[in-house]
């Protein structure tokens, strides 16, 4: 059973920065992807970062040059370093896990962490 747990989420000031974590427990499934979604209030959730494990990764526009996606294969924990960042990023931010290679919707996602919350203030 795969279990995926978020932290580092809190609140922040316009320009902050924050690390997210996401621990990734019994992912048996290979290859996969590992990706951070977000959903803002009153909108729909949206994936904004992919990672492979063959080690591809990528970044939406509405992130990109201020998020970066990271992992330590070593304690199998994967980050979303954020930085710059703007009242428009406040949301719940999601870790997720699928099989296969990476994918925008969040439909193809199977496994799903609990969120964690990330408010910026101006």
């Amino acid at each position: 059973q795969v279990k995926l747990v978020e932290s580092g989420g809190g609140s922040v000031q316009a320009g902050g920065s924050l690390r997210l974590s996401c621990a990734a427990a019994g992912i048996s499934y290979r290859p996969y992807c590992m990706a951070w979604f977000r959903q803002a209030p009153g909108k729909e959730r949206e994936g904004i970062a992919f990672m492979h494990s063959g080690g591809g990764s990528s970044t939406e526009d509405s992130v990109k040059g201020r998020f970066a996606i990271s992992r330590d294969n070593t304690k199998k924990i994967m980050y979303l370093e954020m930085s710059n960042l703007i009242p428009g990023d406040t949301a719940i931010y999601y870790c997720a896990a699928r099989a296969d290679s990476c994918a925008r919707s969040v439909d193809a996602y199977n496994d799903w962490g609990q969120g964690t919350q990330v408010t910026v203030s101006s």
